[in-house]
């Protein structure tokens, strides 16, 4: 069973909505160890203040740890509706790391057909789009075997 680090925005209703979906799409998915998901939203070191220096060094050094404990990342790219294609800052920074420590990553997009970044593009294993029976095909997706699914959105 693998287990997931689920990156995404949680700053608002819509953005967390969207993170309590893909929770549940992977729970239901039999490669996937659904009480080993990893929830950057659920683990904020409330032990400190929020945004203090203490706060923000364990919140990074959690994350980043369990980034590189994760079989795989799967990341929401959706970030603002009303500004355009930029994902999340936090999310891309947590895709790289999984890239650079050969983690495979899963994209997952909620608006259709936005264009994706090259680099993002070129270091994904999979891509689902939610508009396109997105997860259904994650809750299905064979996490063992990784097949590799690319995206049909337009390259930037």
């Amino acid at each position: 069973m693998n287990k997931v680090y689920l990156a995404g925005p949680f700053f608002d209703d819509k953005q967390r909505d969207r993170v309590s979906q893909v929770v549940s799409a992977l729970k239901k998915n039999k490669t996937i160890d659904g009480d080993n998901i990893y929830l950057p939203q659920d683990n904020q070191s409330e032990q400190y203040e929020q945004f203090s220096k203490p706060w923000q060094r364990a919140v990074y050094l959690a994350d980043t740890r369990q980034v590189h404990r994760a079989d795989v990342v799967v990341a929401i790219l959706d970030y603002k509706d009303d500004e355009g294609n930029e994902p999340d800052s936090g999310t891309m920074f947590e895709v790289g790391m999984a890239v650079e420590a050969r983690i495979p990553v899963i994209l997952v997009q909620f608006e259709a057909g936005r264009v994706i970044n090259l680099m993002l593009s070129e270091s994904l294993t999979a891509f689902f789009d939610v508009n396109k029976n997105g997860l259904k095909n994650l809750s299905e997706y064979n996490f063992d075997v990784l097949e590799e699914k690319l995206t049909e959105n337009k390259i930037l």
